[in-house]
């Protein structure tokens, strides 16, 4: 089979390998398709802490099941041969005190498929263990599936932030993070969703999500101040900005990744004296489930987010388009023969 391979920082190859065989409580799954995130270009860079190269990456992916391993269906699981399923990326250790306190996404040997040390799904067959696999629907769109990781992710990131309805929401960045966000919001009993890019060409599918009040700055938007505040961009002079617009006794969350060397400036006096909360958000952590119901639900426009999807011969013109802002979301199809425009 092929398969895109890091062999080091900045160093990719599409090679032959074998074709990986499922082990003990493991399912062999053919990729239908994964998306390309920041979280790839950070690995391609040697950015991300604790990456072993080499390393195939791809982390937001679905398919069929072709193989399950020995032991399987023993318990709880009750998967076949053709499922179509979305896997979750995250394994965890279960021993290490964050596992044993419920906190498994902070645990101290947090491995990512595609992300760490265990290969990712940006090759033509991928193995995974049982209890990351999730069942789809048949009728589920495979494709379009391939969000549901990512939909993962920001439904963590609304766990930790208040649910009270008729805040007003601001949302910065109008990429695949920022939508979710912003639409989860809407479905959260949001009285106003804002968002915020300089980008207008990504502002235009915020509008195919629904999403009504759209601007280039928060200074457009006509209020000066919102209850709930995210930055999804990870650019320390939105970070800046996103801070300076929350509501006394309102939450500001940091949900975009910001280079791990980088600082950003504020008043900690305001902090106190109006009582902002700050709040982090790490990958998935008890959500997977919950997006794929969601998501099967209708949740999000899927549709309006995927504008690319390449072959695996084409992965670097994917990486170099995602690093320049192009298109929508990204998807690596590795069994697909042909690279495609999917929105105009």
């Amino acid at each position: 089979m092929r398969a895109i391979v890091f062999n080091d920082k900045g160093v990719l190859a599409l090679q032959d390998r074998p074709t990986p065989t499922p082990g003990y409580k493991e399912i062999l799954i053919e990729t239908a398709a994964v998306g390309i995130c920041g979280t790839d270009a950070h690995v391609f860079d040697g950015e991300f802490e604790g990456t072993v190269f080499p390393l195939v990456p791809g982390h937001e992916a679905t398919g069929t099941i072709v193989a399950l391993g020995e032991g399987v269906n023993d318990r709880v699981f009750d998967f076949s041969v053709g499922d179509h399923v979305a896997v979750n990326p995250s394994t965890t250790c279960g021993e290490c005190e964050f596992c044993l306190n419920g906190h498994q996404n902070l645990c101290r040997f947090w491995n990512g498929l595609g992300v760490v040390a265990s290969d990712g799904a940006s090759q033509q067959f991928f193995t995974a263990p049982a209890s990351n696999v999730y069942k789809l629907k048949p009728e589920t769109d495979l494709y379009e599936a391939a969000l549901i990781e990512p939909l993962a992710c920001a439904i963590r990131g609304w766990d930790v932030l208040p649910r009270r309805l008729g805040d007003h929401v601001l949302v910065y960045g109008s990429g695949t993070m920022g939508l979710l966000m912003a639409q989860l919001a809407k479905k959260a009993g949001a009285a106003t969703v804002t968002i915020i890019d300089l980008n207008e060409e990504r502002l235009k599918t915020a509008e195919e999500c629904g999403i009504e009040l759209r601007y280039t700055t928060a200074d457009s938007a006509g209020r000066e101040k919102w209850d709930v505040v995210i930055d999804c961009t990870g650019n320390i002079q939105a970070i800046e900005d996103a801070l300076k617009r929350v509501k006394p006794a309102g939450f500001f969350q940091d949900f975009g990744v910001a280079p791990a060397d980088r600082t950003a400036q504020f008043s900690p006096f305001r902090i106190y004296r109006d009582e902002i909360s700050i709040v982090g958000t790490m990958a998935v952590l008890n959500s997977f489930g919950r997006a794929v119901e969601l998501f099967e639900a209708g949740a999000i426009n899927a549709k309006a987010m995927i504008s690319h999807s390449f072959t695996l011969d084409d992965y670097s013109e994917a990486l170099d388009m995602f690093r320049k802002g192009k298109g929508r979301k990204l998807q690596i199809r590795p069994n697909d023969t042909e690279s495609r425009v999917l929105l105009g």
